[in-house]
């Protein structure tokens, strides 16, 4: 539990949000129900270390400093809301199961765009700067530098690419209504109320911080966006009801093998902010949160079956390209030549940046393979 002295208060986070960005108009105050359990859960169970209190202080407060900016960059450019942000795919599987190489290569098609890592870590303009957007690339640059210094075996986990595609619930870090929480903090309690939410004004706002990058960049316009996070597991149906059009691309993999791989990134990620991490919590955490979203992922596929597509692992493994041009047919988009030439140079790309294996067991974490293919037996039934 943080001390009382140093306990994050939403209203310290408000002001300090205010004085840095010179704005005082948040607009509707929705977000500040997710600010407030996430700030009580921060304090009484993530355990932060002191470096880690005040690293999660200047997120916060600058995660509030944007939405302070949205609201003025709406104000001044009433135009962005007339933006019309078509998403074609959501890639939705469990983490660790190919949907990032699958989002990366959808985005390199000429025919789809994707959140880039650096947009949306800033992804609104700073004074005086234009779309090639220097500033915002040199502080991503400079960002991710940092973060592999606090975390130097990241990059054998999880490839990172400061100007590359990147998971779209990033934006919605804003709302405060995020997975990403979850991965980077023991937070039970925000947990449980994330997944018992209506999260419609948060996918609200995701479709405008969308408006915000596409208005920015109108060599965007006419493309489709091709979008990724195990996120939109926690509301599959509520992603769907606000992006008309939108198809969830699940990839499937053994949840004895993705499970206990994201308790490996996120027990990774989790010793940045603390000093006190269980792994043997982290896994049972995971299975349990995962088991859940797929039974209610189920429930939501049974009603709109038209809207979803399926993309082994193995397949992914065996055949990336295939399965990229397979995917853009069964999004209505006719792969071409160029299409193919675009994946073929991306996973070469990609074989050149790759590093060390990624060594883990199910019982560094809590779990065993036969325990997770008895509970997720549900699941690999219907899909694997």
């Amino acid at each position: 539990m943080t001390s009382t002295t140093t306990a994050l208060r939403v209203d310290d986070l408000l002001t300090a949000a205010r004085d840095k960005v010179g704005l005082t108009e948040f607009g509707d105050d929705w977000f500040l129900e997710p600010l407030g359990v996430l700030i009580s859960a921060l304090n009484d169970e993530a355990r932060l270390s002191e470096p880690g209190l005040e690293m999660t202080r200047r997120r916060l407060v600058a995660l509030l400093g944007d939405r302070l900016r949205m609201r003025a960059l709406q104000r001044q450019h009433p135009e962005i809301l007339d933006v019309e942000p078509a998403v074609a795919a959501e890639i939705c599987g469990l983490p660790r199961t190919g949907s990032t190489l699958l989002q990366r290569l959808l985005a390199s098609s000429p025919k789809l765009t994707s959140t880039l890592s650096w947009e949306t870590s800033y992804p609104i303009p700073f004074p005086g700067e234009g779309p090639d957007a220097p500033e915002r690339k040199r502080r991503a640059q400079d960002r991710m530098r940092m973060f592999l210094e606090y975390s130097p075996d990241f990059g054998d986990i999880h490839t990172i690419e400061w100007d590359g595609p990147e998971e779209d619930v990033i934006l919605m870090d804003r709302t405060f209504t995020s997975m990403s929480f979850e991965s980077f903090y023991h937070v039970p309690s925000y947990g449980d109320w994330l997944r018992a939410a209506d999260q419609s004004k948060a996918y609200a706002e995701l479709r405008q911080w969308l408006q915000i990058l596409q208005w920015q960049q109108p060599e965007r316009d006419g493309k489709r966006w091709a979008l990724k996070s195990p996120h939109h597991l926690t509301a599959t149906g509520t992603l769907l009801d606000t992006f008309d059009g939108c198809t969830i691309v699940m990839t499937h993999r053994s949840p004895a093998r993705a499970v206990p791989s994201y308790a490996s990134m996120v027990h990774n990620l989790f010793a940045q902010y603390s000093d006190a991490t269980d792994p043997h919590t982290i896994g049972p955490y995971w299975r349990d949160r995962f088991a859940s979203a797929l039974r209610n992922f189920a429930t939501v596929r049974e009603q709109r079956p038209e809207r979803f597509v399926d993309v082994p692992y193995q397949a992914m493994l065996r055949e990336p390209v295939n399965q990229a041009l397979r995917v853009l047919d069964e999004l209505g988009l006719v792969p071409d030549e160029a299409d193919k030439a675009a994946f073929e140079e991306y996973m070469e790309r990609d074989r050149q940046q790759r590093h060390a294996a990624h060594s883990y067991t199910a019982e560094d974490y809590g779990l065993t393979e036969q325990e997770l293919e008895r509970d997720f037996a549900f699941y690999t039934a219907e899909y694997l």
